[in-house]
């Protein structure tokens, strides 16, 4: 006699959580990380943070993270192991991040452009993902966070730093 395995409350539970959470209303989010700028020892955060907190607005469709060709084997594959493609290039970091963000703000099945990163140089294309009806998140980290650039998205996330939080909550 065959034996039936049953899932167990919570594991259905779960399961049902998850499919609701997955639902077809939740928006595409787009999201680009800015290796060399970012992904520094000071900072210290995983890639994983940044998808648990874009999860809050939606479910991730492109997640990238840009290097440069002195990117090491091991960092490769722990930015493989979260679930992002790394992207290795041997020119200016910035310029490709910046083409593979135009390419997001016209796909039309991505609602939301996030780009990880503390560099003012990505504000032009904040702007252009606005103007095309994107909505947009930056999640950068202190020291060096542009203000120019937290203040041209929707969304400003500033990782790492309370009082940073504080301070923008604070009326100007």
């Amino acid at each position: 006699m065959p034996i039936k395995k049953t899932l167990s409350l919570t594991k259905l539970q779960k399961i049902k959580n998850y499919l609701s959470s997955r639902r077809e209303d939740r928006k595409k989010i787009g999201v680009l990380v800015d290796g060399p700028n970012m992904l520094r020892k000071e900072f210290n955060f995983h890639l994983n943070e940044i998808r648990e907190m874009l999860l809050e607005y939606g479910d991730i469709k492109i997640a990238k993270v840009f290097l440069n060709q002195y990117a090491g084997d091991k960092l490769v594959e722990a930015i493989e192991n979260q679930g992002f493609e790394p992207i290795i290039t041997s020119g200016d970091v910035d310029v490709r991040m910046a083409v593979e963000a135009m390419e997001i703000i016209y796909n039309d099945s991505i609602d939301v452009l996030a780009l990880v990163t503390r560099d003012a140089d990505f504000k032009a294309v904040l702007k252009k993902a606005m103007e095309a009806g994107k909505e947009t998140i930056i999640i950068g980290a202190e020291p060096g966070f542009s203000t120019a650039l937290k203040h041209s998205a929707d969304i400003a996330i500033v990782l790492n730093e309370e009082e940073e939080h504080e301070e923008e909550t604070l009326p100007v």
